[in-house]
């Protein structure tokens, strides 16, 4: 499926998925950057944030919830 993750906060975050059997992503996400990727259904998104002197796991969010509508009907409104 398709997701989309934006990075809202001031800090550089690193995103990863490492839930998935023999299958592993890693990003880092800029500053109010947005980032599409393909993973599994059942993939969680851990997000790391660079606000401390190491990146600290400060949210996992389920990549359903991230999903981008790719329908046509709604493809075709944003034409």
């Amino acid at each position: 499926m398709l997701c989309s993750y934006v990075n809202q906060t001031p800090f550089l975050e690193i995103i990863r998925i490492s839930n998935i059997q023999n299958w592993y992503f890693e990003k880092v996400v800029f500053q109010q950057q947005r980032i599409l990727f393909e993973c599994h259904t059942q993939a969680v998104l851990e997000i790391y944030s660079s606000e401390f002197s190491t990146a600290l796991l400060v949210d996992k969010i389920a990549c359903e919830l991230l999903q981008v509508d790719t329908t046509e009907e709604c493809l075709d409104q944003t034409a």
